[in-house]
């Protein structure tokens, strides 16, 4: 069986650590630092943090501040947020990034990516999906800033995955963000029965069951967490958690 991952998913604002519900009302969390340190007792299998600002605001990444994270923690670290030129990529990997997940430069300048899979391998890029029901018409992947892109979901992850490159997806649902409702188990499948790549399913998680299904039914190769890695409980305090990994995972 393909090694099962659990991955707190942390949304930082460019100065400390946030939670959205459907990609709005960022609520403060607390430290990037503090939350790594409290991880790494945990041992979890991996980390991503996402910049949700840098994009919008066009700023690139802080290598300082990044560096001070990557360094810190003991597990494979990912990170996305601003990343717009191949020397961006370049001094993330230098700073102990290993991941970079990539979302806004796939319309923008797809071109750099393919270079920086060229030269540091499919493995070093996540291509990010994100994806919601318009009011009208079917689930559609959609930009950063709003707007639904031309493919279909399915068109989309082949294209991430044939033309691109990357050597891994993060399909995320705006719709589920926050909600503690589970993940989009179809649109899951749908991609992960249509790609031969590995795919991290995000948004909605909030139970161990959820957990559990994404990686045995729904069979992604890891499940991201966001509301379950911040917060005690729906509705109640932040707690930087993490669940036992005996509990969701399937040796």
């Amino acid at each position: 069986m393909a090694l099962k991952r659990v991955i707190p998913c942390l949304l930082y604002d460019g100065s400390g650590l946030v939670k959205t519900v459907r990609f709005k009302d960022p609520n403060y969390i607390g430290d990037p630092i503090n939350a790594i340190k409290i991880y790494n007792e945990k041992e979890v299998d991996e980390l991503m943090l996402i910049d949700i600002n840098a994009s919008k605001q066009k700023r690139r990444p802080n290598f300082d501040k990044i560096a001070d994270m990557a360094g810190e923690a003991f597990m494979p670290f990912a990170y996305g947020g601003g990343v717009k030129t191949y020397e961006d990529f370049a001094g993330l990997y230098k700073i102990g990034v290993e991941k970079v997940i990539v979302n806004s430069l796939i319309q923008e300048d797809p071109d750099v990516i393919k270079k920086v899979v060229n030269d540091y391998g499919a493995q070093a890029v996540v291509g990010c999906i994100d994806f919601k029901k318009p009011m009208f018409g079917k689930i559609a992947p959609y930009s950063y800033i709003g707007h639904k892109l031309k493919y279909t979901l399915t068109e989309y992850a082949k294209y991430l995955e044939k033309e691109i490159g990357v050597g891994e997806l993060m399909v995320q649902s705006i719709d589920n963000d926050g909600t503690w409702i589970g993940y989009d188990y179809s649109v899951s499948e749908e991609i992960i029965n249509n790609v031969s790549i590995p795919v991290i399913a995000c948004g909605g998680c909030g139970s161990l069951e959820h957990i559990q299904h994404i990686l045995y039914k729904s069979n992604a190769n890891a499940a991201a967490i966001g509301s379950m890695a911040v917060y005690s409980k729906k509705g109640m305090g932040v707690l930087i958690n993490f669940p036992e990994r005996n509990s969701v995972i399937i040796e």
